[in-house]
């Protein structure tokens, strides 16, 4: 049998590619791609002429009996997708789960991905955190954030920037206006920035500056009594 490699792609700079990734790329039977648009100037840069399939996630259940097919015939499959790492917030989930229930062997290379510069970047804790990814647009959205009102862990988001101020808004009304969080846009990319402060300052800042580019939202966890009781204290 093959084997099928998730391999990251650059979120922004196109030297976070790395030098495995390259190489796998050039030697893989074929690659399934998110956009094979996106992906041929990706390919092109570092030189990679390799045969691309489209794999995204309104095809991706069609696609995925081939693939598997293809990797049981014994050909080597590279899975990319437009930015990041393949199953976070983009196709590549399905197809692992196929592939793992044919019992073919599945290697995920470590590389690129929003969210963890995000986190590490904002100030807040990160021993322990929750990934949310987007929220539900609109059916579930609420309830989603409800559910999360008592979360103590560090939560990260992914938003688009026409959302941005709405979901700022949003957490501050369950959370409350005064939890810390950081808004990291145009990760690895020439703008990266940063903005921390609590919902309120964030709110109140993205409403005189409207966002561009890609977003993650970091927002701290609910506070401990006993450390609500000592910031208190201090206050």
């Amino acid at each position: 049998m093959g084997i099928l490699y998730i391999i990251p792609t650059p979120v922004g700079n196109l030297e976070d590619m790395t030098l495995r990734a390259i190489r796998l790329l050039k030697e893989a039977d074929v690659v399934l791609a998110e956009d094979t648009r996106t992906s041929g100037i990706l390919l092109k840069h570092f030189d990679i002429q390799n045969h691309l399939i489209s794999h995204h996630k309104f095809n991706e259940h069609g696609t995925s009996s081939s693939v598997v097919e293809r990797l049981k015939a014994g050909q080597t499959v590279a899975l990319i997708s437009d930015a990041g790492t393949p199953g976070i917030s983009d196709p590549g989930f399905f197809l692992v789960r196929e592939a793992v229930a044919a019992g073919i062997e599945v290697q995920t290379l470590p590389g690129a991905t929003a969210c963890i510069p995000a986190l590490v970047s904002s100030g807040l804790p990160c021993d322990r955190f929750c990934f949310e990814g987007f929220l539900p647009q609109k059916k579930g959205r609420q309830t989603h954030l409800e559910s999360l009102r008592e979360e103590v862990r560090t939560m990260v988001f992914y938003e688009s920037p026409y959302r941005l101020l709405k979901t700022l808004q949003q957490f501050a009304e369950v959370f409350g206006d005064d939890r810390r969080a950081s808004v990291c846009r145009e990760i690895s990319k020439v703008h990266e920035e940063s903005v921390r402060g609590s919902l309120a300052e964030l709110v109140e800042h993205f409403t005189k500056t409207p966002p561009k580019g890609e977003i993650v939202v970091v927002v701290a966890g609910k506070p401990s009594e006993k450390k609500s009781r000592r910031q208190e204290k201090e206050q």
